[in-house]
């Protein structure tokens, strides 16, 4: 046995980044999906806080672009 002979990688290199990339893709969706999630939460808050406050129309308008 010489001490010139490299290591041989082991044979479940690929599979480690096949499931690096599905842990990777897993963590982008549920960033995402927490992101949404707070942005409607602050919606509901937003519409629930006017009508406590006794208020009527409290919900959002949505005004159409006028594009020309």
């Amino acid at each position: 046995m010489t001490g010139d002979a490299a290591p041989e990688p082991p044979d479940d290199q690929g599979n480690r980044n096949v499931e690096n990339a599905v842990m990777f893709g897993f963590f982008v969706v549920l960033v995402v999906a927490g992101i949404w999630l707070l942005g409607t939460m602050a919606d509901i808050r937003k519409v629930q806080d006017c009508a406590a406050q006794g208020r009527r129309n409290c919900a959002t308008i949505e005004v159409p672009d006028r594009g020309r």
